[in-house]
């Protein structure tokens, strides 16, 4: 199999960008290219697609980095990452040498329970630390600039489009994309970004006053359930495929209920006890599930029809059409069981159609 290619985070390219402003400001000189220095103490140099004075009085300039998120299917890969920097006016009061704000396409904080104070842009704590140490660079070429505070301002010109396609509303982060990253470094399908998504998602939730939490492995899943459940927009958290850390997680936070809703594959690996539901970790095997199937008193002709099946939705498809709606309740009780054994609170389970339908649900019997 091909090795997946490495990228870089917003925040990389933020800084980037940054330090290429900052240099052209100070100097008075273009830059075609600058190198960053990163979390983990190395050092990477990036290619500006653009590095320009933005007014006739050369007060200001704007760079630009156009970012490659390697191999990873982020929704900001290619995208252009913005950073104007100029000279803060005498009139601009600023506590630290170089003050970072958001611009166009960089979103609003609007909720509590994330690493930013509502009503600030959301660029995390990281990649701000980044762009002021790129910057901090530029500004030690010159003992005279260096006295001058200076004003940086990123932003991504599709990032309000780009927002759409993220769940960055249900965080509370409006009119915009996030500057992100812990390391400077995305890597594929990452295993970190999902767990961190995840997590960050409880925090809101629990700061938004929500008890019962609902996870899904999908938006047909979700949509769902949301049809039926009607709870706040923030109980609502998109755990994919990460079922045992997401289970973990909401037992930490101290949700009062856990709400799963999945479609028949993810829930037969739950009542299986497979943590990670991704068919990278592991496709169900088709001998092993009937061996399980059988250990819950599935009768020897609902298993002998089911040899054969290609897919989990295949015997899926199969117990419908011999009426086992018996085992199928079984394995939803199965998976509800396992749910509760990691998260230790009560799970009710769903089991959701492609119709958009819930064929059965298994409330939680966790004592209260």
């Amino acid at each position: 199999m091909k090795k997946l290619r490495s990228g870089y985070t917003t925040g990389a390219c933020s800084a980037a960008a940054a330090k290429a402003a900052a240099l052209m400001l100070i100097t008075g000189y273009s830059q075609d290219q600058v190198t960053i220095p990163f979390p983990d103490g190395s050092r990477i140099t990036f290619q500006l697609c653009t590095c320009k004075w933005q007014d006739p009085s050369h007060t200001s300039v704007l760079a630009a980095v156009i970012k490659d998120a390697g191999d990873d299917p982020d929704v900001t890969n290619k995208a252009r990452i913005e950073a104007v920097v100029r000279f803060s006016t005498a009139n601009e009061a600023q506590k630290n040498q170089i003050t970072i704000d958001g611009g166009t396409g960089i979103g609003t904080v609007t909720k509590p329970g994330l690493a930013i104070q509502v009503g600030e842009p959301a660029i995390n704590p990281v990649p701000k630390k980044m762009i002021r140490e790129a910057v901090s660079e530029a500004l030690s070429l010159s003992t005279f600039t260096a006295k001058r505070p200076l004003v940086v301002t990123i932003s991504i010109p599709k990032g309000a489009e780009l927002a759409k396609k993220t769940l960055n509303h249900r965080l509370g982060i409006i009119g915009g994309l996030s500057i992100l990253g812990t390391t400077g470094i995305v890597r594929p399908v990452s295993a970190e970004a999902w767990t961190a998504t995840i997590s960050t998602s409880m925090d809101v939730a629990r700061e938004a006053g929500v008890e019962a939490i609902v996870l899904s492995t999908g938006r047909t899943s979700e949509s769902t359930v949301q049809q039926q459940l009607l709870l706040p927009e923030e109980a609502y958290v998109m755990m994919g495929d990460y079922l045992h850390f997401s289970l973990e997680d909401a037992g930490k936070h101290g949700f009062s209920a856990i709400h799963l809703a999945a479609m028949w594959a993810k829930v037969l690996k739950g009542a299986m006890r497979i943590p990670q539901t991704h068919v990278r970790h592991g496709a169900l095997e088709i001998e092993n599930t009937i061996s399980f199937l059988e250990t819950m008193g599935t009768a020897p002709t609902i298993l002998q029809g089911l040899t054969g099946s290609n897919t989990a939705r295949e015997i899926y498809e199969r117990l419908i059409a011999m009426e086992a709606h018996d085992t199928i309740k079984k394995v939803c009780c199965a998976a509800r069981d396992y749910c509760q054994d990691v998260s230790g609170l009560p799970v009710t389970v769903y089991l959701v159609h492609s119709s958009r339908q819930i064929v059965e649900s298994i409330p939680g019997n966790l004592p209260k």
